[in-house]
């Protein structure tokens, strides 16, 4: 989603494609580009849109944020988007991400439990909501520690909208570069999140898949 304070330019260049077969379609989406269009003619450069130019069949079966780089999955066909779809609604893909994060977080592991719904008045921003919110859940590893900030793995156990920012704010440690939810997010070429894995099984054999997109800081 694009912000008031950021505005839409989208990187230029090839997808980078990390497998494909009959029924899927597994790229590296660039930092900085839409999933699928905004509202907006300024807002319809989008990763659906470019991969439509080369795979007219191409459906969509979940979304990153812009600013999120990282491993997605469309499908190329209707069986697939289905299957994928419902595997993604009863939580059978294994997430992995990548996040520099603020401050030095202090303990290895955990897991953070708060429910997330959309802040109406500032929308598109979400927050907890102990009341109204939807259940989200994120499992947290540290990596490393360096310089005042810390290296995170995020693995969300919900798919809820901006689920893994609004839980790095709320454990006091809010992701690098975020234009929402960080206060010097001018100091960072981008928002230090990436997704780096996926693992489920393929929609249509049941063949076990274990993808990733690799860093890119």
């Amino acid at each position: 989603m694009s912000g008031p304070s950021t505005p839409y330019d989208p990187p230029s260049g090839p997808i980078p494609v990390i497998h494909q077969d009959e029924h899927l379609l597994v790229v590296d989406k660039p930092e900085g580009l839409l999933s699928v269009p905004g509202r907006g003619p300024h807002l319809a450069d989008c990763l659906l849109s470019r991969l439509a130019e080369t795979h007219p069949e191409v459906l969509l079966c979940h979304r990153l944020d812009r600013d999120t780089s990282g491993i997605m999955v469309f499908a190329l066909t209707k069986e697939g988007q289905r299957k994928m779809g419902r595997m993604f609604e009863v939580k059978r893909v294994k997430k992995r991400y990548i996040a520099q994060v603020h401050g030095e977080v202090s303990e290895p592991t955990g897991v953070i439990d708060l429910p997330l719904i959309v802040d109406w008045p500032n929308r598109p921003l979400q927050h907890v909501n102990h009341e109204t919110g939807k259940k989200a859940v994120t499992d947290w590893q540290r990596i490393g520690v360096a310089d005042g900030a810390t290296r995170m793995r995020l693995m969300p156990r919900t798919g809820r909208s901006h689920q893994l920012r609004v839980h790095m704010l709320s454990l006091g440690h809010p992701i690098l570069g975020d234009p929402f939810y960080s206060d010097d997010a001018e100091a960072f070429p981008r928002m230090m999140l990436h997704a780096e894995g996926l693992k489920f099984e393929h929609p249509v054999s049941g063949q076990m898949m274990r993808l990733e997109a690799s860093c890119p800081f």
